[in-house]
């Protein structure tokens, strides 16, 4: 990744983000396409991003970079080869377009013609923006719908309570076992094994002695 923060001349500052994968890790036909579409237009390269892994992977450095310096300010402009270089699904690329956006970052794809600095840039950030939107509603609700069909089936939705010997981890303790010991006997944390002492009885002073 190669980073220039300044850009002489007031022209737009460039991004390129680029994915490959570990069976093709060649950048460079992607990149000159994306340094011809910045050289027509007057761009300012400063920063290449560049990540070697498969679509569906949801650890990529380099986009997350990409998106910290966007964050930061650090360009005006992305510019990738095609819509899939960037988004790992759907929902995931609109998600990323929408928040450029919000970013007041403009976006750039080569292959599907995408440009949102151009004539139809609005309309085009107006669709996405509503895109992604629907298709955060869709998500969801497809999750609230499987959620009552497994209630209407009798299955529990969530984690199953753990089951708690408190008067064995009462008596550990008492037998002076340290949290740690006995949260590994009983395989819970330290913090459940101090919510359970809390709230047993203290014992009664022997009043005898």
């Amino acid at each position: 990744m190669n980073i220039d923060t300044h850009a002489p001349g007031g022209a737009k500052r460039a991004a390129f983000y680029v994915r490959v994968t570990p069976f093709d890790p060649n950048p460079e036909p992607q990149l000159l396409e994306l340094r011809k579409a910045a050289a027509e237009r007057g761009y300012e390269l400063v920063a290449e991003f560049t990540d070697t892994v498969s679509g569906t992977k949801t650890k990529r450095p380099a986009l997350d970079k990409m998106l910290t310096d966007a964050r930061r300010g650090q360009f005006d402009l992305l510019i990738v080869y095609s819509c899939d270089r960037i988004g790992r699904s759907t929902r995931h690329f609109l998600d990323t377009l929408d928040e450029l956006h919000r970013l007041h970052i403009e976006f750039c794809s080569v292959r599907e013609g995408i440009d949102t600095s151009g004539p139809q840039g609005g309309a085009i950030v107006l669709l996405t923006s509503v895109l992604a939107g629907l298709e955060r509603n869709l998500t969801s609700e497809r999750v609230r719908a499987g959620m009552r069909r497994a209630r209407l089936d009798g299955q529990r939705i969530g984690r199953h309570p753990l089951q708690l010997d408190c008067a064995a981890i009462c008596l550990d303790r008492h037998n002076g076992h340290s949290l740690q010991k006995i949260a590994k006997a009983h395989k819970i944390s330290t913090a459940t094994v101090q919510r359970v002492l809390k709230k047993q009885p203290a014992e009664p002073l022997d009043e005898s002695a």
